[in-house]
């Protein structure tokens, strides 16, 4: 996974009045926490922060006023309900050659057999790997199973340097059979006409008692 360089500055205003006010001028507030140290406030590129959080495992190298280069990855990211931007980026800080726990996303590859129908039951797993080698992915080959057939964790091949942290035994894919419409029986469909039958003959009963 390739890094993200954001250069970021420290904010010493909090609250609601300086946050809105970053975010007109394109920044994003953000938090970063980590290795037993006091929190750093900080302000990141709006533009730039909003493309690299498209992946959520991104490891983004920070260039803080006054301080080192610091490795950072997205720990929460709040957003916008209705207009979907960034509003808040929480960051945890991380070394090269730490390992961290994060979800990664599963890739379904091929089909299963005709009619089958396939269920992605989880579609991230959890797992172990180097902060600065974090896998974008695993991917799942569902080619030629058949109904009744299901993928667990403990199946998907890791990458390299990886360690599964979920349940071995949790379900991935299920692959099952199509559900089938039943047909109404015979009997269903007398009952139903006898039915219609009734009503027609209240109909004209009371035609008759009109008349």
């Amino acid at each position: 996974m390739s890094d993200v360089t954001l250069t970021a500055t420290k904010r010493t205003e909090f609250g609601k009045g300086p946050a809105r006010r970053l975010r007109r001028a394109d920044q994003i507030p953000a938090v970063l926490y980590g290795h037993g140290t006091d929190p750093v406030h900080l302000a990141l590129p709006g533009h730039d922060t909003t493309l690299a959080l498209k992946n959520p495992n991104v490891l983004l190298t920070l260039h803080i006023e006054g301080q080192d280069e610091q490795l950072a990855l997205p720990k929460a990211v709040q957003r916008d309900v209705l207009r979907g931007f960034v509003e808040h980026v929480d960051l945890i800080a991380v070394r090269r050659g730490e390992k961290v726990v994060v979800d990664i996303a599963v890739h379904v590859q091929g089909d299963p057999t005709s009619g089958a129908v396939l269920t992605l039951e989880n579609p991230t797993l959890s797992v172990r790997a180097d902060a600065a080698a974090l896998p974008e992915g695993v991917s799942v080959d569902v080619e030629g199973l058949d109904a009744g057939d299901t993928i667990v964790a403990g199946d998907v091949v890791m990458p390299e340097g990886t360690e599964l942290v979920s349940d071995p035994d949790l379900a991935v894919v299920v692959i099952s059979a199509p559900q089938i419409e039943e047909e109404p029986t015979l009997g269903e469909e007398v009952a139903e006409g006898d039915v219609v039958a009734e009503v027609g003959d209240e109909e004209s009963d009371a035609e008759g008692e009109q008349g």
